[in-house]
């Protein structure tokens, strides 16, 4: 539901950009932008418990470079979750989805199942189990990567699809409220694990066990849950369109029972993708936590998905969605539990990727699939050897927390709202443009700190460089690919665009201790590879800025039609 403009008081103009400092702060005070703030700071959370604080953790604990990169195959689940987003979107957790709606009960489940392995593993000795530890943090990955899922969902379905220039608000809204929970949260465990004394935060706990600080992030995991008692379900027509979807499938499963045969065999091919995938993502993380990289596996993975995805768009795209009686059959239809079967497992699995490529066409829809896997690369290698680059330089703990996570945290806040003001203004296609460019020239400044050493002024002048075109670029690209997910399958779609882009983050990114151990520990060479990691993909971006251009004018002529429709504009 649209809410009153805080310029005018009136719906309709909601999603012109605000004009103002009064009616800036207005406009981003939203309920429910700041809904979005809090779960977004849920969402990044559990990367702190798998990502820096582990690597930090198993850094001190002596293991290598190589074996640190390794565990964080872990990650590997935020790469494959679009494979069961689609349950996301149409089963409901019992009781929670009854109590709470179906966004908030599927968030506040997956917050206790983090906090719930959390805890567990506080428990484990790494030096004896390494493996049952990466076991324990994949659940960790896993929960966190469905939660994702929900709230992705949760911010496009609060936004109209009137209300193009407010999805960059809600973008702004969970990169920040993402960041606060992964550097502003997150720099909570350095302060609590440094044995220095020149800290401020000297008064507080320091010096503890990397266990006892995991059982302190388990609990705040739960006092996390706070935005989704204060969120509001919102409503859509999903429900509506999912039936209606329905009653075509069942339709047309009875009256051909050949086609419904082919539609259970795609949907149950579908099905088994998923537990293939999950399948690999364990078996592959068990292969990096033994040593081996298992690289050939995931480029195995990577081609097959590759050479599947091109001939299932063909298919999906001439996907037959004409009624029996649109195509003139007259004969009674029984509908029976067979038909009932076969039309849920196709809407749940087959329609979300049916529709998308429909809408978009193959070549478009394939390219966004490629732009995003791409985008964020470089980015990606650069984050996950940041700690072990820090403390190898010779950063103290409580100095990586300083800059690293609370400078960078206000950083990104400050640059997300401003990035987002920007791409309202100036459209997503700049946006991207303007803040992919800055990403990458920024990752120089961390070559100039690995040659200079522990210069606190350089430190400082790379994290806030590096916060800033993080956050501008991350802003656009959540607002790009919000744009493209149809309110009717929201989860599905958005996870399948954002899982891609994850896969470059996670997947790859795994790889960067060994890149690091293959350049001799060369820091300054490693972070300039991750400057020209980000140019394919403003290269790609160049080849299909007509398509997204378009998609931006269509959604601003959407916006014109209905502020005109609602009497805002003359």
């Amino acid at each position: 539901m649209a809410e009153p403009n805080p310029q005018t008081g009136r719906t309709g103009d909601i999603s012109r950009a605000p004009v103002g400092w009064g009616n800036i702060v207005k406009f981003y005070s939203q309920r429910r932008l700041l809904t979005i703030f809090l779960l977004g700071m849920a969402s990044g959370y559990p990367w702190v418990m798998i990502g820096s604080s582990m690597t930090a953790w198993l850094n001190e604990m002596g293991f290598t470079r190589a074996t640190i990169g390794f565990f964080g195959a872990v990650f590997a689940a935020y790469s494959v979750n679009f494979l069961w987003s689609p349950l996301v979107d149409r089963i409901k957790i019992p009781l929670l989805s009854d109590w709470l709606g179906h966004r908030r009960g599927w968030i506040l489940f997956c917050q206790f199942g983090v906090a719930a392995a959390c805890f567990v593993l506080a428990q484990i000795d790494f030096t004896e189990s390494l493996r049952l530890a990466g076991m324990v943090a994949l659940t960790i990955a896993i929960f966190s990567a469905t939660q994702d899922i929900a709230i992705d969902a949760y911010r496009i379905d609060s936004v109209g699809e009137h209300e193009a220039r407010v999805q960059s608000a809600a973008a702004a809204m969970a990169t920040a409220g993402w960041w606060t929970g992964f550097a502003g949260l997150g720099a909570i465990p350095f302060f609590l694990t440094d044995t220095s004394t020149s800290t401020t935060f000297a008064f507080l706990l320091q010096g503890m066990a990397w266990p006892q600080v995991y059982q302190i992030l388990a609990a705040m995991m739960l006092l996390l849950s706070a935005g989704v008692w204060l969120a509001q379900e919102p409503k859509t027509s999903r429900g509506a369109q999912q039936r209606e979807a329905e009653l075509h499938y069942q339709q047309a499963a009875a009256a051909e029972p050949k086609r419904m045969l082919a539609l259970m065999a795609l949907a149950l091919g579908l099905l088994g993708l998923v537990i293939a995938a999950f399948s690999g993502v364990v078996s592959q993380v068990n292969l990096a936590l033994n040593g081996a990289p298992g690289i050939v596996g995931w480029l195995l993975w990577l081609l097959l998905f590759a050479s599947v995805l091109y001939p299932l768009a063909k298919i999906l795209l001439h996907f037959n969605r004409e009624t029996p009686v649109a195509q003139g059959y007259t004969q009674p239809l029984r509908i029976g539990l067979s038909h009932r079967t076969t039309a849920w497992l196709v809407v749940t699995l087959v329609e979300p990727l049916a529709e998308f490529f429909r809408r978009n066409g193959p070549r478009f829809a394939l390219s966004i699939l490629l732009f995003v896997l791409l985008f964020k690369v470089g980015e990606a290698f650069l984050g996950r050897m940041s700690i072990v680059f820090y403390q190898e330089v010779g950063f103290t703990n409580a100095e990586i927390g300083l800059y690293s996570k609370l400078v960078n945290w206000w950083v990104t806040i400050a640059f997300a709202l401003i990035g987002s003001y920007v791409t309202m203004r100036i459209g997503i296609l700049k946006g991207l443009f303007i803040g992919g460019s800055a990403m990458a020239a920024s990752n120089l400044l961390f070559s100039a700190l690995a040659l200079v050493g522990p210069n606190k002024a350089l430190l400082l002048a790379a994290v806030i460089t590096d916060g800033f075109t993080s956050a501008w670029s991350t802003v656009a690209f959540v607002a790009l690919i919000s744009l493209l997910a149809n309110r009717a399958f929201t989860a599905t779609q958005y996870a399948l665009m954002a899982s891609i882009g994850t896969l470059g983050r996670t997947v790859l990114a795994a790889y960067s201790g060994v890149v690091v151990d293959w350049l001799n520990g060369n820091w300054a060479l490693f972070f300039l590879l991750t400057t020209v990691m980000v140019i394919p993909s403003l290269l790609f971006l160049w080849a299909i800025r007509r398509d997204v251009q378009k998609l931006e004018d269509d959604n601003r002529a959407r916006q014109a039609a209905w502020d005109r429709e609602n009497g805002e504009l003359p």
